[in-house]
């Protein structure tokens, strides 16, 4: 099931209050993704961000999706503290409204030369288009099943980096990837990007759990980074977006 966010011209699946599961633009509207050369610390990030919708004629709540950077994995109170600052300026945009957040979000840890505090990598918006094709972006998902447990609790495997444990959890991500993507009325047929998140050599089940499946079939970017809470060994997402551009 997913929700309207009209004020950003933007549906969305429901998911925790710091970020949705993904996003689709809106019937004429699309999704522009813009990159940044280099990654920017949080406050800067989001003011560079709004400099830039504003300077494209939409509103800032027209903001549907990011990709952060963080120097290192969180504990699980780390993790919701820091989610609970980030949304501060997601509430004075008007894009949450204190309880349900449309906004879809990756945020993985790179194990080699990280950033020196949380830092936008990338960001998505949505802005009027004459192209009829559909655009969406599906957040970052690591080997946890939904749910109020601890992350302890809701692993996949957890602890498990031996090659088997490794391909359940691959195998596990890709479902919900697959998972949310069908929520929004897509499949791997129709993303044109694809991303994993790991330090761990997933290449033995990259063609049985990937490549078969449809998921590679626009090639996939593997980033050498750790998902965002202690633990989590493996993320992913996925998008549609005909425009992107790095700034």
């Amino acid at each position: 099931m997913t929700s309207d966010f009209s004020a950003g011209n933007f549906r969305f699946i429901p998911g925790v209050f710091q970020y949705s599961g993904g996003v689709a633009a809106s019937p004429g509207h699309e999704i522009e993704r813009v990159r940044f050369d280099k990654p920017v610390p949080l406050a800067a990030g989001f003011a560079q961000i709004a400099g830039y919708i504003k300077a494209a004629g939409r509103p800032l709540t027209s903001f549907c999706a990011c990709e952060l950077r963080s120097p290192a994995a969180f504990t699980d109170e780390g993790f919701r503290n820091f989610n609970l600052h980030y949304v501060e300026t997601l509430a004075a945009w008007g894009v949450y409204d204190g309880k349900t957040n449309p906004v879809a979000r990756s945020n993985v840890c790179p194990e080699i030369d990280p950033p020196a505090e949380p830092s936008f990598y990338a960001f998505s918006f949505t802005r009027p288009s004459q192209n009829a094709a559909p655009s969406f972006v599906i957040a970052g998902s690591g080997e946890s099943q939904e749910g109020n447990a601890s992350y302890a609790e809701r692993t996949v495997r957890y602890r498990d980096i031996s090659p088997d444990g490794i391909a359940e959890k691959v195998r596990y991500v890709v479902g919900a990837m697959e998972q949310r993507m069908g929520a929004l009325g897509f499949g791997w047929k129709d993303a044109t990007a694809v991303q994993a998140y790991t330090i761990h050599d997933f290449h033995p089940v990259l063609a049985e759990a990937m490549v078969r499946r449809g998921a590679a079939r626009s090639g996939l970017t593997w980033h050498f980074a750790r998902p965002p809470v202690i633990d989590l060994e493996y993320e992913m997402d996925c998008r549609r977006v005909l425009r992107e551009i790095v700034i």
